[in-house]
């Protein structure tokens, strides 16, 4: 009797929770039911100042009544400039909420706690960041009054960009590439991921696959915008799709130095825009596609092996650490060459921020200076030719750490292959 009611009890301590023995699950729970308490006394203390709500619930009128004319469709910010898919929820938030600022805080509240639990998991799994480092992902002013003091359209954008990316960590293409084209269908900055993304399709992928992906997110731009582009489809793609807006460059939070002559000009968007192609490139030569021999010549083996009948149809599995710093990265370079950055923009970077920041050489304490000296620059209001001088200085340090860090090995096959040559 004492045998068997021994054996009893030993199953019962293997079923123990592991979350107790996992240090960053443990706080990552602990971080998520602090975060949810934080904002709980945010939205019942903290005045909410209307910024674009008022626009946001017009132009959802409009569309609500029958409009389909995107050159119809405006707000007292001005015209609708974001893709369908950003109606579709903000029309289902006006039905929930009956327009209230009250009952949406609370739903972006919801919201934010999502988003936050993705961007941890995503963290957990990649095991770049120490445990006590998951704490900074909770230490934004800027981004918590971006999700519950503003209600911006960039929280639902990054919250589904962020979904699709734990979809990647699980190779999960297809998937990823249908919630990273609903996140587009909300805010086109989503597109900053493309090129690193498409890069990555082609690692994992044979042509056809990523061709069967491609045409996946494709469809869901169509069916998004199908009421629209029927009806009106020049207005829909000239105005929800618009690349050569020029935001307002008192509002900038970036590149405030410059004088608004030339903030404004053709020329140095068409120079930002070489710098952003240009050190795509160099970090996907250089970096990304290191272990291929570079980006031309990876490219060249996926030219010839589609031409070839010998395509492999099966996904060669990317490790999930060279998975997230490539997207992010890649992201990062886009940040860094955008004209115009907006406060709320910052929603669009801050939570990869830690872990680029551990994927420098840079020793600790200058981590977490650059990581607070970001969020300083994002704070300051307005924003001044010294806080943006100061928030570019950063930002291109973090660039050099990044470029000047060592690459990963792509795969895992590759690892494993590369351990046993040493050995």
């Amino acid at each position: 009797m004492a045998l068997k009611s021994g054996r009893k009890l030993q199953p019962s301590r293997s079923r123990r929770p592991q979350i107790f023995k996992n240090p960053k699950a443990a706080v990552a729970l602990a971080l998520i039911f602090m975060d949810a308490l934080l904002v709980a006394l945010i939205i019942a203390y903290v005045p909410y100042t209307k910024i674009d709500w008022d626009a946001y619930m017009s132009q959802v009128t409009g569309f609500l009544g029958g409009e389909r004319d995107y050159t119809n469709l405006k707000g007292d910010t001005g015209p609708l400039v974001y893709p369908a898919g950003f109606l579709y929820i903000y029309s289902a938030i006006r039905f929930i909420t009956g327009g209230e600022v009250y009952p949406a805080q609370i739903l972006f509240g919801i919201l934010y706690i999502i988003n936050l639990s993705i961007v941890i998991f995503i963290y957990v799994k990649t095991e770049v960041l120490p445990w006590w480092a998951l704490i900074l992902l909770s230490l934004s002013k800027r981004v918590h009054s971006i999700f519950v003091l503003r209600l911006f359209n960039d929280c639902f954008a990054m919250t589904l960009l962020h979904a699709a990316l734990a979809m990647l960590l699980y190779q999960k293409w297809h998937l990823g590439l249908i919630l990273f084209s609903g996140a587009v269908s909300i805010k086109m900055n989503v597109l900053l991921y493309a090129p690193p993304l498409l890069l990555l399709m082609l690692k994992a992928m044979n042509i056809y696959g990523v061709i069967s992906a491609l045409a996946c997110a494709a469809l869901v731009q169509i069916l998004v915008g199908l009421p629209f582009l029927v009806s009106h489809p020049i207005a829909y793609i000239s105005r929800a799709f618009n690349l050569g807006r020029v935001f307002i460059h008192f509002w900038s939070v970036n590149f405030k130095f410059i004088p608004e002559p030339v903030f404004v000009s053709k020329q140095f968007a068409i120079s930002l825009l070489i710098a952003h192609l240009g050190l795509l490139a160099a970090f996907a030569h250089y970096k990304w596609c290191r272990q291929e021999g570079g980006l031309f010549k990876f490219l060249h083996s996926k030219v010839t092996s589609a031409l070839s009948s010998s395509s492999s149809s099966g996904l060669k599995i990317l490790k999930e650490e060279h998975i997230m710093t490539t997207l992010f990265a890649g992201n990062f370079i886009g940040i860094v060459c955008a004209r115009s950055l907006h406060y709320q923009f910052y929603s669009w970077y801050f939570y990869s921020l830690p872990y680029l920041l551990w994927k420098t050489h840079f020793p600790t304490l200058l981590r977490l200076v650059l990581f607070v000296g970001v969020e300083f620059c994002w704070n300051v209001y307005p924003s001044n030719n010294y806080s943006s001088a100061l928030l570019l200085c950063l930002h291109l340090l973090i660039l050099w750490g990044l470029w000047s860090a060592q690459s990963e090995y792509p795969d895992v096959e590759e690892k494993l292959s590369t351990r046993k040559k040493e050995k």
